[in-house]
Protein backbone atom coordinates (compact mmCIF):
# COMPACT_ATOMS: atom_id res chain seq x y z
CA UNK A 1 0.00 0.00 0.00
CA UNK A 2 2.61 1.95 -0.84
CA UNK A 3 4.02 3.34 2.52
CA UNK A 4 1.25 5.34 3.39
CA UNK A 5 0.98 5.26 6.49
CA UNK A 6 2.90 8.44 7.74
CA UNK A 7 4.62 9.78 4.58
CA UNK A 8 2.95 13.06 5.53
CA UNK A 9 4.50 15.77 7.06
CA UNK A 10 6.24 14.32 10.21
CA UNK A 11 4.35 15.54 14.00
CA UNK A 12 6.08 15.45 16.97
CA UNK A 13 6.69 12.10 18.16
CA UNK A 14 4.35 12.06 21.00
CA UNK A 15 1.09 14.24 20.17
CA UNK A 16 -1.76 13.63 22.60
CA UNK A 17 -4.95 14.96 21.29
CA UNK A 18 -8.10 16.25 23.20
CA UNK A 19 -9.21 13.74 26.39
CA UNK A 20 -5.77 12.30 26.72
CA UNK A 21 -5.86 10.72 23.02
CA UNK A 22 -2.46 9.98 21.28
CA UNK A 23 -1.37 10.40 17.62
CA UNK A 24 2.16 9.35 17.00
CA UNK A 25 4.05 8.95 14.01
CA UNK A 26 8.08 8.64 14.36
CA UNK A 27 10.18 8.34 11.41
CA UNK A 28 13.63 6.94 11.04
CA UNK A 29 15.95 5.76 8.59
CA UNK A 30 17.84 2.02 8.88
CA UNK A 31 21.09 0.91 8.91
CA UNK A 32 23.68 1.69 6.18
CA UNK A 33 23.76 -1.91 5.23
CA UNK A 34 19.73 -2.08 4.31
CA UNK A 35 19.60 1.68 2.41
CA UNK A 36 20.30 -0.16 -0.91
CA UNK A 37 16.93 -1.95 -0.02
CA UNK A 38 15.00 0.13 2.09
CA UNK A 39 13.59 3.99 2.13
CA UNK A 40 12.58 4.44 5.67
CA UNK A 41 10.98 2.97 8.79
CA UNK A 42 7.88 4.25 9.79
CA UNK A 43 5.81 3.44 13.65
CA UNK A 44 3.06 4.85 14.52
CA UNK A 45 0.72 4.89 17.28
CA UNK A 46 -3.05 5.86 17.72
CA UNK A 47 -5.73 5.97 20.27
CA UNK A 48 -9.01 7.65 21.54
CA UNK A 49 -9.46 8.92 18.12
CA UNK A 50 -12.10 8.71 15.76
CA UNK A 51 -12.87 6.43 13.34
CA UNK A 52 -11.81 6.66 10.76
CA UNK A 53 -10.86 5.54 6.89
CA UNK A 54 -7.40 5.96 5.46
CA UNK A 55 -6.20 6.10 1.84
CA UNK A 56 -3.34 3.70 0.96
CA UNK A 57 -1.63 4.76 -2.00
CA UNK A 58 0.14 4.03 -4.56
CA UNK A 59 4.05 4.86 -4.08
CA UNK A 60 7.13 3.65 -5.65
CA UNK A 61 7.66 1.63 -2.62
CA UNK A 62 6.40 -1.80 -1.70
CA UNK A 63 4.68 -1.81 2.23
CA UNK A 64 5.83 -4.40 4.89
CA UNK A 65 3.85 -3.44 7.65
CA UNK A 66 3.84 -5.30 11.37
CA UNK A 67 1.12 -4.68 13.93
CA UNK A 68 2.05 -3.63 17.34
CA UNK A 69 -2.01 -3.94 19.09
CA UNK A 70 -4.84 -4.07 17.03
CA UNK A 71 -4.86 -5.84 13.77
CA UNK A 72 -4.93 -3.60 10.34
CA UNK A 73 -8.09 -3.73 8.49
CA UNK A 74 -7.86 -3.71 4.85
CA UNK A 75 -11.88 -2.66 3.29
CA UNK A 76 -10.82 -2.60 0.12
CA UNK A 77 -7.38 -3.63 -1.65
CA UNK A 78 -6.05 -2.21 -4.68
CA UNK A 79 -7.51 -5.16 -6.85
CA UNK A 80 -11.08 -5.23 -6.22
CA UNK A 81 -10.93 -8.96 -6.30
CA UNK A 82 -9.20 -9.16 -3.34
CA UNK A 83 -11.61 -9.40 -0.60
CA UNK A 84 -11.58 -7.60 2.50
CA UNK A 85 -9.26 -8.73 5.45
CA UNK A 86 -7.65 -8.37 8.86
CA UNK A 87 -3.74 -8.37 8.77
CA UNK A 88 -1.71 -9.12 12.09
CA UNK A 89 1.10 -8.55 9.21
CA UNK A 90 0.94 -7.62 6.18
CA UNK A 91 2.77 -6.82 2.44
CA UNK A 92 1.77 -4.90 -0.32
CA UNK A 93 3.03 -4.91 -3.58
CA UNK A 94 3.16 -2.00 -6.23
CA UNK A 95 -0.24 -0.90 -6.85
CA UNK A 96 -1.99 1.80 -9.46
CA UNK A 97 -5.03 2.19 -7.34
CA UNK A 98 -5.35 3.30 -3.66
CA UNK A 99 -6.44 0.79 -0.77
CA UNK A 100 -8.71 1.56 2.30
CA UNK A 101 -8.13 1.11 5.77
CA UNK A 102 -10.02 1.70 8.23
CA UNK A 103 -10.23 2.33 12.07
CA UNK A 104 -12.09 2.71 15.35
CA UNK A 105 -9.79 4.92 16.87
CA UNK A 106 -7.14 2.66 17.37
CA UNK A 107 -4.00 1.46 15.48
CA UNK A 108 -0.62 0.83 15.77
CA UNK A 109 2.30 -0.49 13.89
CA UNK A 110 5.91 -0.34 12.05
CA UNK A 111 5.77 0.21 8.90
CA UNK A 112 8.95 -0.91 6.51
CA UNK A 113 9.11 1.10 2.89
CA UNK A 114 10.69 -1.18 0.59
CA UNK A 115 12.40 -0.53 -2.40
CA UNK A 116 11.34 -3.14 -5.44
CA UNK A 117 14.68 -3.70 -6.19
CA UNK A 118 15.00 -4.73 -2.92
CA UNK A 119 12.42 -7.58 -2.87
CA UNK A 120 14.92 -10.30 -4.40
CA UNK A 121 17.38 -9.61 -1.75
CA UNK A 122 14.99 -8.95 1.33
CA UNK A 123 12.36 -11.10 0.70
CA UNK A 124 13.24 -13.52 -2.22
CA UNK A 125 11.18 -13.07 -4.95
CA UNK A 126 10.68 -10.53 -7.50
CA UNK A 127 8.46 -7.36 -6.33
CA UNK A 128 6.48 -8.37 -10.13
CA UNK A 129 5.06 -11.36 -7.84
CA UNK A 130 3.40 -8.81 -5.14
CA UNK A 131 2.15 -6.27 -7.71
CA UNK A 132 -1.45 -5.06 -7.06
CA UNK A 133 -1.72 -7.53 -4.01
CA UNK A 134 -1.50 -7.35 0.11
CA UNK A 135 -0.69 -11.07 1.48
CA UNK A 136 -0.24 -11.79 5.20
CA UNK A 137 3.73 -11.29 5.42
CA UNK A 138 4.11 -14.53 7.10
CA UNK A 139 3.17 -16.40 3.85
CA UNK A 140 7.14 -14.73 2.35
CA UNK A 141 8.97 -14.13 4.98
CA UNK A 142 7.85 -17.41 6.95
CA UNK A 143 9.71 -18.06 10.29
CA UNK A 144 11.45 -14.73 9.90
CA UNK A 145 8.29 -12.83 10.32
CA UNK A 146 7.20 -14.22 13.37
CA UNK A 147 10.41 -13.53 14.97
CA UNK A 148 10.39 -10.28 13.91
CA UNK A 149 7.21 -9.56 15.09
CA UNK A 150 7.45 -11.13 18.31
CA UNK A 151 10.52 -8.78 18.88
CA UNK A 152 8.33 -5.93 17.45
CA UNK A 153 5.68 -6.43 20.10
CA UNK A 154 8.50 -6.69 23.09
CA UNK A 155 10.11 -3.69 22.47
CA UNK A 156 8.81 -0.30 24.64
CA UNK A 157 10.09 2.67 22.73
CA UNK A 158 10.18 3.57 18.84
CA UNK A 159 14.04 3.78 19.38
CA UNK A 160 13.72 -0.11 20.89
CA UNK A 161 11.51 -1.34 18.16
CA UNK A 162 13.84 0.56 14.96
CA UNK A 163 16.89 -1.18 16.79
CA UNK A 164 15.00 -4.57 16.11
CA UNK A 165 14.60 -4.11 12.82
CA UNK A 166 18.31 -3.27 12.11
CA UNK A 167 19.26 -6.10 13.60
CA UNK A 168 17.12 -8.77 11.74
CA UNK A 169 16.38 -7.40 8.38
CA UNK A 170 20.19 -7.66 7.54
CA UNK A 171 20.12 -11.14 7.85
CA UNK A 172 17.45 -11.82 5.40
CA UNK A 173 20.00 -10.08 3.34
CA UNK A 174 20.67 -12.09 0.11
CA UNK A 175 22.92 -9.44 -1.89
CA UNK A 176 23.99 -11.78 -4.68
CA UNK A 177 19.78 -11.57 -5.62
CA UNK A 178 19.80 -8.63 -7.79
CA UNK A 179 18.09 -7.67 -10.71
CA UNK A 180 19.59 -6.93 -14.26
CA UNK A 181 21.58 -3.86 -14.38
CA UNK A 182 19.79 -2.86 -17.69
CA UNK A 183 16.19 -2.71 -15.24
CA UNK A 184 17.44 -1.07 -12.44
CA UNK A 185 19.22 1.65 -14.17
CA UNK A 186 15.89 2.11 -15.79
CA UNK A 187 14.48 2.04 -12.30
CA UNK A 188 16.57 4.60 -11.53
CA UNK A 189 16.28 6.69 -14.08
CA UNK A 190 12.26 7.41 -13.73
CA UNK A 191 12.99 7.84 -9.84
CA UNK A 192 16.17 10.53 -10.83
CA UNK A 193 13.73 12.51 -12.88
CA UNK A 194 10.29 11.95 -11.24
CA UNK A 195 8.68 10.16 -14.00
CA UNK A 196 9.64 12.19 -16.81
CA UNK A 197 11.63 9.93 -18.80
CA UNK A 198 9.99 8.38 -21.74
CA UNK A 199 10.01 4.31 -22.26
CA UNK A 200 11.71 4.40 -25.29
CA UNK A 201 14.58 6.57 -23.91
CA UNK A 202 15.20 4.00 -21.18
CA UNK A 203 14.78 1.24 -23.94
CA UNK A 204 17.60 2.65 -25.80
CA UNK A 205 19.95 3.36 -22.71
CA UNK A 206 19.71 -0.75 -21.90
CA UNK A 207 20.22 -1.80 -25.42
CA UNK A 208 17.10 -3.47 -25.52
CA UNK A 209 13.64 -2.94 -27.56
CA UNK A 210 11.00 -1.19 -25.50
CA UNK A 211 9.20 -5.03 -25.15
CA UNK A 212 11.60 -6.60 -24.04
CA UNK A 213 12.52 -4.18 -21.31
CA UNK A 214 8.81 -3.69 -20.48
CA UNK A 215 8.43 -7.56 -19.45
CA UNK A 216 11.58 -7.26 -17.73
CA UNK A 217 10.99 -4.10 -15.49
CA UNK A 218 7.40 -5.68 -14.96
CA UNK A 219 8.54 -8.92 -13.75
CA UNK A 220 11.32 -7.27 -11.56
CA UNK A 221 9.05 -3.87 -10.14
CA UNK A 222 5.70 -5.33 -10.60
CA UNK A 223 4.33 -2.35 -12.95
CA UNK A 224 5.64 -1.42 -16.57
CA UNK A 225 7.64 1.47 -17.13
CA UNK A 226 4.74 3.19 -18.35
CA UNK A 227 2.82 2.83 -15.60
CA UNK A 228 5.42 2.75 -13.09
CA UNK A 229 6.57 6.24 -14.40
CA UNK A 230 2.90 7.69 -13.41
CA UNK A 231 3.32 6.25 -10.05
CA UNK A 232 6.31 8.16 -9.78
CA UNK A 233 5.10 11.24 -10.64
CA UNK A 234 2.08 11.15 -8.64
CA UNK A 235 3.87 10.43 -5.79
CA UNK A 236 5.99 13.52 -6.40
CA UNK A 237 2.72 15.68 -6.67
CA UNK A 238 1.34 14.37 -3.35
CA UNK A 239 4.05 15.00 -1.21
CA UNK A 240 4.78 18.62 -2.59
CA UNK A 241 0.65 19.35 -2.10
CA UNK A 242 1.18 17.87 1.52
CA UNK A 243 4.46 20.08 2.20
CA UNK A 244 2.51 22.96 0.36
CA UNK A 245 -0.60 22.31 2.32
CA UNK A 246 1.45 22.18 6.00
CA UNK A 247 3.02 25.38 4.35
CA UNK A 248 0.33 27.90 3.94
CA UNK A 249 -1.24 26.61 7.26
CA UNK A 250 2.04 27.64 8.78
CA UNK A 251 3.92 23.88 9.81
CA UNK A 252 7.17 24.51 10.41
CA UNK A 253 9.87 22.12 9.42
CA UNK A 254 7.63 20.12 6.93
CA UNK A 255 9.68 17.01 6.24
CA UNK A 256 9.09 14.83 3.37
CA UNK A 257 9.13 10.73 2.93
CA UNK A 258 13.24 11.10 2.83
CA UNK A 259 13.20 12.97 5.85
CA UNK A 260 14.54 16.18 4.36
CA UNK A 261 12.55 19.87 4.90
CA UNK A 262 10.87 20.91 1.92
CA UNK A 263 12.51 24.04 1.38
CA UNK A 264 10.12 26.48 -0.56
CA UNK A 265 6.61 24.36 -0.55
CA UNK A 266 5.21 27.13 0.34
CA UNK A 267 5.60 29.33 -2.79
CA UNK A 268 3.96 26.27 -4.91
CA UNK A 269 0.91 27.26 -6.95
CA UNK A 270 -1.28 24.59 -8.36
CA UNK A 271 -0.52 25.13 -12.19
CA UNK A 272 3.37 25.41 -10.83
CA UNK A 273 2.78 21.70 -8.98
CA UNK A 274 1.48 20.54 -12.20
CA UNK A 275 4.25 21.60 -14.18
CA UNK A 276 6.68 20.67 -11.75
CA UNK A 277 5.69 16.97 -11.75
CA UNK A 278 5.10 16.79 -15.51
CA UNK A 279 1.74 17.14 -16.31
CA UNK A 280 0.22 19.37 -19.09
CA UNK A 281 -1.95 21.11 -15.89
CA UNK A 282 -3.70 21.37 -13.40
CA UNK A 283 -6.89 19.57 -14.44
CA UNK A 284 -4.51 16.78 -15.61
CA UNK A 285 -3.27 16.28 -12.24
CA UNK A 286 -6.52 16.72 -11.25
CA UNK A 287 -7.48 14.05 -12.75
CA UNK A 288 -4.40 11.62 -12.42
CA UNK A 289 -5.08 12.10 -9.07
CA UNK A 290 -8.75 10.86 -8.68
CA UNK A 291 -7.61 7.67 -10.80
CA UNK A 292 -4.59 7.21 -8.51
CA UNK A 293 -5.63 8.14 -4.99
CA UNK A 294 -9.60 7.91 -6.03
CA UNK A 295 -10.89 11.65 -5.22
CA UNK A 296 -9.74 15.19 -5.74
CA UNK A 297 -6.83 16.40 -3.85
CA UNK A 298 -8.75 18.83 -2.28
CA UNK A 299 -10.56 16.03 -0.54
CA UNK A 300 -8.18 13.80 -0.18
CA UNK A 301 -6.55 16.46 2.09
CA UNK A 302 -9.42 17.03 3.50
CA UNK A 303 -9.87 13.93 4.84
CA UNK A 304 -6.54 12.58 5.64
CA UNK A 305 -5.04 16.06 6.90
CA UNK A 306 -8.10 17.36 8.03
CA UNK A 307 -7.11 20.47 10.38
CA UNK A 308 -3.83 21.36 7.86
CA UNK A 309 -6.29 21.88 4.79
CA UNK A 310 -8.89 23.96 6.84
CA UNK A 311 -6.08 26.22 8.07
CA UNK A 312 -5.30 26.82 4.19
CA UNK A 313 -8.53 27.80 3.24
CA UNK A 314 -9.03 29.99 6.64
CA UNK A 315 -6.15 31.34 5.34
CA UNK A 316 -6.80 31.99 1.89
CA UNK A 317 -7.70 35.91 2.10
CA UNK A 318 -4.75 36.86 4.16
CA UNK A 319 -1.83 39.18 2.52
CA UNK A 320 0.52 36.98 1.76
CA UNK A 321 0.32 35.09 -1.64
CA UNK A 322 -1.74 31.39 -0.52
CA UNK A 323 -2.36 28.52 -2.61
CA UNK A 324 -6.15 28.58 -3.70
CA UNK A 325 -7.14 25.15 -2.81
CA UNK A 326 -9.84 25.27 -5.18
CA UNK A 327 -7.33 24.90 -7.97
CA UNK A 328 -7.47 21.28 -7.71
CA UNK A 329 -11.06 20.22 -6.85
CA UNK A 330 -12.85 17.49 -8.15
CA UNK A 331 -13.87 20.43 -11.36
CA UNK A 332 -10.40 20.45 -12.19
Amino acid sequence: MGTTTGTGPAPPADRPGAGGAVDEYVYRRPAPALRPYVARYTGYRQAGLPPALHRGLPSPYLTLILTLDDRLTVAAHPDPRQPPGHYDTLLGGLHAAPALITHEGRQSGVQIALGPLGARALLGPPAGELAHLDVPADAVLGRHCAELHDRLRQAATWPERFAVLDRVLPRLLRPERTARPEVARAWHRLLASGGAVSVPELAEEAGWSTRHLTGRFRTEVGLTPKAAARVVRFDRARRLLEARAAGAAGAVGVRGADGTVAAGAGELGPAVLAAECGYFDQAHLAREFRALAGCAPSRWLEREHGALFRNVQAAAGAPAPQWDVRGLTEDG
